[in-house]
């Protein structure tokens, strides 16, 4: 096992051979549900918005030209028709020499073409005195000035944030078309680690893997599916992969994939469907057992059992495939120039990722300061690192003040 190693980017042409990425299928969700979901189509309005003429201040409708020549010192008197409130459909109709009172969001009444705000207006003995004239349409939305009846608001493929949904909502749609989110089964695999929440017998570790990894498939629009910790025993290890691939889009397990007795998860893929493994093993460093295999059509990333190693590949090589599914185009993670805070050495021939935190200099620059692995039990690596820096197979180190690009595991305010 790993007697050749491939680079990362031989891995990832293999990967991309062997398996293309597409959408699983669409889906009708409520705005309630919609919320960072992708839609599936283009989104028409099927009315105007607003669908009348409304005021936008507090005041009075009336016909512009029966302002003109209104003054501070010598207003115009109208005689008051009638009042118009908000949410309810109104007969009252402004005719010459009248007004209405109206109040903001009302519908404009019939005959008016304007609104006279209150501030310049006084209500004397039933009549109304203007002390400021209006042009036509001022203090009016117009019907359809906002969203115009067959206009196309939102296109597919967007994501639906808070603003997209508020959108929606006030087209009166209830429900939107979506991409459906993949699957993604994810299994723990070892003797030695335990659900959190259980008891922590002596050589036991909590899972990490499961909950971090089904965070990382929910922010790049997947579904995951936990399959619980299952022990490195061949039989119960070859119904979980069998189960997992009959019920999910793509597979991901965590450990059981280095070189030691117990690591059958390679072997085991192999005897499953075709092509098999594909990726056993990747110079790169962390992540070097990385394997990937595509089973009868279904991906299935085998990650180390090293908690901020097997994050680290699924953000080089699980993200994009998931992200695509789920018809995430483009998404491209976020990265910031910084500069290295210490000497940055490579591991020997194999692409070298060094985790970093990010602090600003009085200048507004990004310093970046590498943060230790340490062994398999450097859990804390995972909430101390803002992102890594990636340094070349050909490339021995990095110096202290040299310019580097940190790509971000997670969105940050600095």
């Amino acid at each position: 096992m790993f007697r050749k190693l491939l680079t990362l980017d031989e891995a990832k042409k293999i990967l991309k051979k062997k398996f293309s990425p597409k959408p699983v299928g669409t889906e009708q969700v409520s705005l309630s549900e919609a919320y960072e979901r992708i839609l599936a189509d283009n989104i028409v309005a099927p009315l105007d918005v607003p669908p009348f003429d409304r005021a936008t201040v507090d005041g009075y409708a009336v016909r512009a030209t029966d302002t003109f020549g209104a003054d501070e010192d010598k207003p115009l008197t109208l005689k008051q028709c009638g009042q118009v409130s908000v949410g309810e459909a109104t007969d009252v109709i402004v005719k010459n020499g009248t007004t209405a009172e109206i109040v903001t969001g009302a519908p404009l009444p019939k005959g008016a073409d304007a609104v006279v705000m209150l501030e310049y207006t006084v209500q004397k003995n039933g009549a109304i005195f203007i002390h400021r004239p209006v042009s036509k349409g001022e203090n009016v939305m117009k019907a359809g000035s906002d969203i115009r009846k067959d206009e196309t608001v939102l296109k597919k493929g967007q994501m639906l944030s808070s603003r997209e949904i508020g959108v929606i909502a006030a087209l009166g749609l209830t429900r939107v078309a979506v991409y459906k989110r993949p699957r993604v089964a994810i299994i723990s695999t070892g003797a030695e680690v335990v659900e959190p929440g259980k008891p922590l017998q002596a050589g036991k570790i909590y899972d990490i893997n499961a909950h971090a990894l089904s965070a990382a498939v929910l922010e790049c629009g997947g579904q995951p599916v936990s399959f619980g910790i299952v022990p490195d025993e061949k039989d119960k290890l070859k119904t979980a992969l069998k189960t997992a691939l009959n019920s999910a889009d793509v597979v991901i397990t965590s450990g059981g994939v280095s070189v030691g007795p117990k690591d059958l998860i390679p072997q085991l893929l192999d005897t499953l469907g075709e092509p098999g493994v594909i990726v056993c093993g990747i110079a790169v460093r962390p992540g070097k057992p990385t394997t990937i295999a595509v089973v009868d059509g279904k991906p299935v990333f085998s990650l180390p059992g090293h908690p901020t190693s097997s994050l680290l590949m699924f953000h080089m090589l699980v993200r994009p495939i998931i992200s695509e599914m789920a018809w995430r185009r483009g998404e491209i993670p976020s990265a910031v120039k910084a500069i290295a805070a210490t000497k940055i050495f490579s591991a020997r021939g194999r692409r070298t990722f060094i985790m970093v935190n990010l602090a600003q200099d009085e200048a507004g620059r990004f310093i970046a300061s590498p943060v230790p692995l340490g062994q398999s039990g450097a859990i804390t690596t995972l909430a101390k690192a803002d992102g890594f820096v990636e340094i070349s197979e050909k490339q021995q180190f990095v110096s202290a003040g040299d310019e580097v690009m940190v790509r971000l595991l997670k969105p940050r305010k600095f």
